[in-house]
């Protein structure tokens, strides 16, 4: 075979075409990360060195695809495309994917966020909505082959049957995770008002701190507190923790509690209204007792005044009838009095008879005609 002869940028360029064969999306390279760099704020750089031999690839990727808070001494594993750069003939890799490995790794990553989610106030206590007492509609993001979905629903229904529940089905751990729940909330909040549910549930069974890492990464953080619907987190056992718990608006120890935190127990609901409804007829009893014994008080008043005015009138016209029988004509004609008449009209003074005049004369019993022989004007 003929010797070709070529440059060495020639060269470079077909080390690069062959580079580019290898099918870079199916491999992952496992290493830890020495001397971190970040340059401006997004161009992140740093060596990935193997755990057994004294070996080390450059790395070189951007904080918009890599958001994960890295550090030197943390353990990855890595996806990306190998370049030789023709300039410097530097062999480096770009990466385009990162994940944690092992628990020391993920538990420092882990705390990282958490202070740095913190000191932008994702957990404050202020910014946490209530959820209402009886919702009709329920978002459900978890996985639907999960024990978390069945005991969910189950839970649900015992406690308050009827309610509608939405449920988008996503993986809750893989490396598709992240963004099937971020686009979940996304087809949540984007509903129309008439079909937004009223509260959102993101759930999932326990696991590992690896299988809980779409739990605590920072765009699944960030979706729980963009959500313009109250959120609901529940993931695994009580003793699980993961930084969605601390975003939502209320956490759930686990599914079966998310679903008792959400809806009241019927049983609870029937004995506090029959509760209320004894304690209404008790106090109706009390407030109509108390009414009858102000009505009873008010009917005795009445009775007294009336009493009284009887008594007043009865007084008053026992008087007249004294003074009426002072003035009985009847009597004064028994006690010899006259009265005298003339034309039909009483006469009171002699004046007004003439002599010859015939007057009645109206005695105790019976009544006289005399003529008028003489008068006396005297007084």
């Amino acid at each position: 075979m003929e010797n070709k002869i070529i440059t060495v940028a020639d060269y470079l360029r077909l080390v690069n075409d062959t580079l580019a064969l290898i099918p870079s999306e199916a491999i992952n390279i496992i290493g830890e990360i020495v001397d971190y760099k970040v340059s401006q704020g997004k161009w992140i750089n740093f060596d990935l060195k193997d755990q057994e031999e004294e070996v080390k690839i450059s790395c070189f990727a951007t904080t918009f695809k890599i958001q994960l808070p890295l550090e030197s001494g943390m353990k990855i594993s890595v996806k990306g495309y190998p370049k030789v750069y023709e300039r410097f003939g530097k062999f480096s890799l770009n990466v385009i994917e990162v994940e944690l490995v092992g628990v020391g790794t993920l538990q420092k990553a882990y705390e990282a966020l958490k202070k740095k989610l913190q000191a932008e106030g994702l957990f404050s206590t202020e910014r946490k909505r209530s959820i209402p007492k009886f919702p009709a509609r329920i978002g459900l993001i978890t996985s639907g082959e999960a024990a978390a979905y069945g005991d969910f629903l189950r839970i649900l229904n015992n406690r308050w049957s009827g309610v509608e529940v939405v449920h988008i089905p996503v993986t809750v751990q893989g490396q598709h995770a992240v963004r099937e729940i971020i686009e979940a909330f996304d087809q949540f909040n984007a509903l129309p008002s008439t079909e937004k549910p009223e509260v959102i549930v993101l759930t999932r069974g326990g696991g590992s701190l690896e299988d809980l890492h779409a739990f605590n990464d920072e765009q699944t953080a960030r979706a729980v507190f963009q959500s313009t619907i109250p959120v609901v987190v529940g993931v695994g056992h009580e003793r699980d923790e993961s930084l969605c718990d601390f975003v939502a608006d209320v956490r759930a120890s686990t599914p079966s509690n998310a679903a008792e935190r959400i809806v009241p127990n019927r049983a609870d609901i029937l004995r506090e209204i029959g509760t209320t409804a004894n304690r209404m007829e008790d106090v109706l009893k009390l407030s109509l007792e108390r009414k009858t014994r102000t009505v009873d008080h008010g009917i005795s008043k009445i009775d007294q005044i009336i009493t009284s005015k009887l008594v007043n009138m009865r007084s008053k016209v026992d008087g007249m009838v004294r003074l009426f029988k002072a003035f009985d004509v009847q009597k004064s004609l028994d006690r010899g009095f006259s009265i005298v008449r003339k034309d039909g009209k009483i006469v009171k003074d002699a004046n007004k008879v003439g002599l010859k005049d015939v007057i009645e004369v109206q005695l105790a019993k019976g009544r006289v005609n005399s003529l008028v022989i003489a008068k006396d004007l005297g007084k």
